[in-house]
């Protein structure tokens, strides 16, 4: 898809490389990580850890042989609210990169973007020059503090803030200018423009063609295969809808969020609580379901089953 499609940049998450690690064109990465986590040895936990962290890295790697661009690579959702643990994740991979020739300004880390997770960001991209992707965005208050802690990108959810509205809601279909994930990401496009944030809005997650398009104009959209053949497809001018003279003339106001404020804020938001939560959990989820297979591939085979 990525050598149909020419994108500028790439993104992984753990539900992706879980569903690439089981399909047969992909078997000789997974070997290798195993080989790497069963080299460097310690205990079962550790190889298993590390041959995790080398298959993210392996992806990352043959997925920047196709682009120009940057790829972003997601630390484990479980350290969601460990900051500490975030940034001490997101070195070791910079540091497997490096390792395989690598450097740091192709790479973005992928954080959650709870409290922890956005200090993080901040930590990582201040001491040590590495670049993140605030992931899982769903409130407004993520953004504010996104763009205080001065992160690379964000990559707010446009779809799932829509599944959300549809199921909890008594409307089941929406115009995409009216679309809630649409309407979310225009406000932080619009409020990052305005206040002159250099954080990159990368609108993410989308269900169908006309929330891409009602985006159009926002500097960064992340699409999937499925989404792009569609537009292939159509020949359509399209007009920007989100352009900086139009932020600018906004009347949002500038907001400063310490922790007690962004918990209040996000709190206040039942959508974003509901789905930051449910996503962490399902990125863990996945995260589980690969080191288990890692675990079959590493140690089935010596225990005789």
């Amino acid at each position: 898809a990525i050598d149909e499609y020419k994108p500028l940049d790439a993104t992984t998450n753990p539900s992706l490389i879980l569903a690439a690690a089981q399909m047969p064109a992909y078997q000789n990465l997974v070997d290798d990580a195993v080989a790497y986590g069963k080299k460097l040895g310690g205990s079962e936990e550790e190889q298993i850890k590390n041959a995790c962290d080398k298959l993210f890295v392996l992806f990352g790697a043959e997925i920047l042989k196709r682009i120009p661009g940057r790829v972003s690579t997601e630390v484990d959702a479980r350290l969601s609210f460990d900051k500490e643990g975030m940034i001490q994740r997101a070195r070791r991979l910079i540091d497997l990169y490096k390792e395989a020739g690598i450097s740091k300004e192709r790479i973005l880390i992928k954080l959650s973007s709870t409290w922890e997770g956005i200090q993080a960001g901040k930590v990582l991209e201040a001491e040590y020059g590495i670049h993140c992707n605030m992931t899982l965005l769903f409130s407004f208050a993520q953004a504010v503090a996104c763009a205080e802690a001065g992160v690379t990108l964000i990559s707010p959810f446009v779809g799932r803030i829509l599944d959300w509205y549809v199921a909890n809601g008594e409307k089941k279909s929406f115009e995409p200018s009216e679309d809630p994930g649409v309407k979310s990401v225009t406000k932080i496009y619009n409020y990052y423009k305005k206040f002159g944030y250099k954080t990159i809005v990368m609108g993410a997650s989308f269900r169908n063609t006309g929330e891409i398009k009602a985006l159009t104009g926002c500097d960064y959209l992340t699409i999937s295969p499925k989404l792009l053949a569609e537009l292939s497809k159509e020949y359509v001018k399209l007009t920007p809808t989100l352009s900086v003279k139009e932020a600018q003339a906004s009347e949002l106001e500038k907001i400063h969020l310490d922790e007690k404020a962004f918990r209040w804020h996000h709190n206040e938001d039942q959508m974003a609580v509901e789905k930051l939560s449910d996503g962490i959990r399902k990125f863990a989820a996945d995260a589980i379901k690969l080191e288990r297979m890692l675990k079959e591939r590493m140690f089935s085979a010596e225990n005789g089953k």
